[in-house]
């Protein structure tokens, strides 16, 4: 900081001993002392400060970049998610599509089905297509010939019996009817 060596130290010490004289010296020495320890510490803080500011400055600089790799790499996944997406749109409106138009193809065999049955020809009401359709489109009801349907309980089986007690829990015989062999004893 200042280019002070050993001869300009004597130079300034001879000057104040001639000033100030041998008794104020050493509280001047003090004094000078404590003012340097200031200056040196004030120094070392704001050095301290101003890395502790580059350092929280380089760590916010990071973080902005971390930040907008992560914005990138949500905004791309966004898009795929959205791509896809529309995707599964399209692959449902075709298959709705399709099904949509085999329906209309199997509404109009009914319909046809339903036009030769009633036409009362034997060999078309017996045909499978139709039977399966008419099938398909009424839904099953139990018939007077059918059995019943089967009952399914869920409900949880009533509990065991309680297990028998042991002999120890029976209670004692009358007074007149003892075992004969503990009076033997």
């Amino acid at each position: 900081m200042f280019d002070i060596g050993f001869f300009e130290l004597l130079l300034i010490g001879i000057v104040g001993l001639l000033v100030l004289g041998p008794e104020r010296l050493p509280i001047a020495a003090r004094t000078a002392g404590l003012w340097i320890g200031r200056i040196r510490r004030s120094v070392a803080n704001m050095q301290r400060e101003i890395t502790s500011q580059l350092e929280a400055e380089e760590l916010r600089q990071k973080l902005a970049e971390q930040q907008r790799k992560l914005d990138e790499g949500v905004g791309r996944v966004r898009q795929e998610v959205e791509q896809g997406q529309r995707q599964l749109d399209e692959g449902v409106g075709r298959a709705r599509h399709e099904v949509e138009k085999t329906l209309g193809s199997d509404e109009a065999r009914r319909g046809t089905a339903r036009a030769t049955s009633d036409d009362s020809t034997p060999t078309d009401a017996a045909s499978p297509d139709a039977a399966s359709s008419e099938q398909a489109s009424v839904p099953h009801s139990p018939q007077p010939d059918d059995p019943a349907p089967a009952k399914h309980f869920d409900a949880v089986s009533p509990p065991a019996d309680p297990p028998p007690r042991p002999a120890d829990d029976l209670p004692a015989p009358a007074s007149g009817t003892e075992d004969k062999d503990s009076n033997t004893r």
